[in-house]
C-alpha cells in the first residue's frame, strides 16, 4: 500500500464494500453462524447512518478504490457535562491492511469529528483479549480504569 488511506464518511453507495468488513467485524467477536446478526439489524445499522436524526455516524477508510477499514461512532448525552460525547462503538481493519495505521486513521479521525464539534471526550471499549489492537490504544488514548458489566434482558 502506497501513502496513507482517505478517511472520510460512508455514503449509501459504499454498502456492497461495506459489508464484508462488517462480516468480519461481527465474526472476530463470535457473531456469525448460529450466532450471526439478523439480516434486519444489519438493514437497520446500515440506515441509521444516513438518517439525519439518528446521532450514529460511520467512516471508512478508503485506497484505491478498496475499503480498508470503517469506524462507528455515536453521540450521547452524559449526567457530568454540557456538551455530549462520543463513543466510538465499532472499529475494523480488513486483516491485509492491519498494522499500516487504518485503525489508527480511522479514530484520529473521529477525534476530528469531536473537535469538529467542541466534544471533549472520546472513548470505546475492547475485548481484554484483543491485545494486538491494545497495543494501538495504548499509545493514543488513556485506559479509564473502568470495567463494563452487562446483563441481557429476557
Amino acid at each position: 500500500m502506497a501513502g496513507p488511506p482517505i478517511v472520510r464518511p460512508a455514503v449509501p453507495a459504499d454498502y456492497d464494500r461495506w459489508l464484508p468488513l462488517w462480516d468480519g467485524y461481527n465474526e472476530f467477536y463470535g457473531r456469525s453462524g448460529d450466532t450471526a446478526l439478523a439480516p434486519e439489524i444489519t438493514a437497520a445499522t446500515w440506515a441509521r447512518f444516513f438518517d439525519p436524526y439518528e446521532p450514529m455516524f460511520a467512516l471508512v477508510a478508503e485506497q484505491d478504490g478498496a475499503l480498508l477499514g470503517f469506524t462507528h461512532y455515536l453521540l450521547h448525552r452524559s449526567t457530568t457535562a454540557l456538551q455530549p460525547s462520543i463513543y466510538l462503538q465499532d472499529l475494523f481493519t480488513a486483516a491485509q491492511a492491519r498494522g499500516t495505521g487504518v485503525g489508527r486513521a480511522l479514530i484520529e479521525a473521529v477525534y476530528a469529528a469531536a473537535r469538529g464539534q467542541a466534544i471533549r471526550r472520546v472513548y470505546w471499549q475492547t475485548h481484554e483479549t484483543n491485545s494486538t489492537a491494545m497495543q494501538l490504544y495504548d499509545r493514543i488514548a488513556e485506559k479509564s480504569g473502568f470495567l463494563v458489566y452487562r446483563k441481557l434482558i429476557d
